[in-house]
């Protein structure tokens, strides 16, 4: 097997982007459930993310969502991150909780409608270009609930159209991201529910376009690390939202339901070129700390991905070739299962203390009185959250 030496480079590149909204109240449809110290604005946002990046060394950008967190000066903000010692990260459009979105945004049957979404869009390049993102990320919640309600191949049409006006504005630097989601909130059809809608859409587009995936927007039982391994092969895999899931987009923590999935998908990523900052693939979380504490939650989840990464790293790929060219099914499979039991927690305490960080960065963040801080602090004013 390889050993943890000679995969210390590759661990050293990986960064892990954290979302504003996680550090926000969040919950169920049926309430959001507050909790104290909780950001304010989209600064102490940052700030939060920033003390998840100075214990783990994993998260260096922060997702930012529009409108959740717009503010009257991006120059200011993206300061105030460098200061912080992170960056701004992909800008997220919205265009799901407006009451004209009811039926649609950029495949809605109406122009004016899809005309709102575009130029929605459109200020979010703007915004990139102040921030410094390099990625416009949408999703969509575009779909209908009954047979009949639409007329599926207009809607597809005006889809194309409207990303097509949305791609004429991205910057040469820039990119178009598109993810997708198999249901909810619509329940009959959703105009990108799946990997393959999202890749005929952005390949029509551009090669500045590419599809997003979410661990959690899947049907049960599909293999995901296959959809990984084929958009890594045909260059279309943009990035990851990772969440984990237990029946459909639950957004729990990454690797927290089936952490031998996410080894998988990770091996297929380190095996297609995805890993590092010249493969293109960006890292993201996607989750809602609904009953957890946020900061904490985060850490944990940028650390499980760093553990099942080096995992896929030390797979043993010499000895997994050659049993799968001399037919040993078992040889192959023990080879595989080999790398996923190993456990490199204690090498990653080392290897992390080694670059100056807290071996165990869930204590350092116990000690460190952060949280006790932030709950003084952040005493009136409204807490950010779901739709804010």
């Amino acid at each position: 097997m390889t050993s943890f030496e000679n995969i210390s480079g590759q661990l050293a590149e990986q960064a892990i982007e954290l979302p504003s909204w996680a550090f926000g109240n969040s919950g169920t449809r049926f309430r959001v459930f507050g909790q104290p110290g909780v950001p304010r604005d989209p600064f102490e946002k940052v700030a939060d993310a920033a003390k998840v990046h100075e214990l783990t060394g994993l998260a260096p950008t922060v997702a930012l969502h529009i409108p959740w967190d717009e503010v009257d000066d991006y120059g200011k903000l993206r300061a105030h991150a460098a200061d912080l010692g992170v960056a701004l990260g992909t800008v997220n459009s919205n265009t799901f909780q407006d009451e004209a979105y009811k039926l649609g945004s950029l495949a809605h049957r109406d122009a004016a409608v899809r005309r709102k979404a575009i130029d929605h869009h459109l200020r979010c390049i703007e915004i990139m270009g102040e921030t410094g993102s390099r990625d416009l990320k949408i999703w969509l919640a575009d779909g209908t609930n009954y047979a009949g309600q639409d007329d599926m191949r207009t809607r597809q049409d005006h889809l194309a159209d409207s990303l097509a006006e949305i791609y004429a504005a991205i910057g040469e630097d820039q990119r178009l991201v598109l993810e997708y989601k198999i249901f909810e909130p619509a329940f009959y059809s959703m105009d990108v529910p799946d990997w393959g809608t999202s890749y005929a859409q952005v390949v029509a587009l551009g090669p500045k376009a590419f599809v997003c995936l979410d661990t959690g927007h899947h049907a049960p039982s599909t293999n995901i690390e296959f959809i990984v391994m084929q958009l890594l092969r045909l260059g279309r895999l943009g990035s990851f939202d990772f969440n984990s899931r237990n029946y459909a987009d639950d957004d729990l923590i990454v690797g927290s339901a089936d952490p031998f999935q996410l080894f998988r998908i990770l091996v297929e990523v380190v095996r297609g070129g995805g890993l590092g900052p010249d493969s293109g693939v960006a890292f993201m979380l996607d989750q809602c700390h609904n009953i957890e504490a946020k900061i904490p939650g985060q850490i944990r989840s940028v650390l499980n991905v760093q553990e099942m990464t080096a995992r896929a790293l030390l797979l043993d790929r010499a000895a997994l070739d050659a049993a799968q060219l001399a037919g040993d099914v078992l040889g192959a499979h023990e080879v595989f299962m080999d790398a996923f039991q190993t456990d490199v927690r204690p090498a990653l305490a080392d290897w992390r203390e080694s670059r100056g960080l807290p071996r165990d960065p869930m204590a350092a963040y116990r000690a460190s009185g952060y949280q006790q801080q932030v709950e003084a602090e952040r005493v009136g004013g409204d807490q950010a959250g779901w739709g804010a």
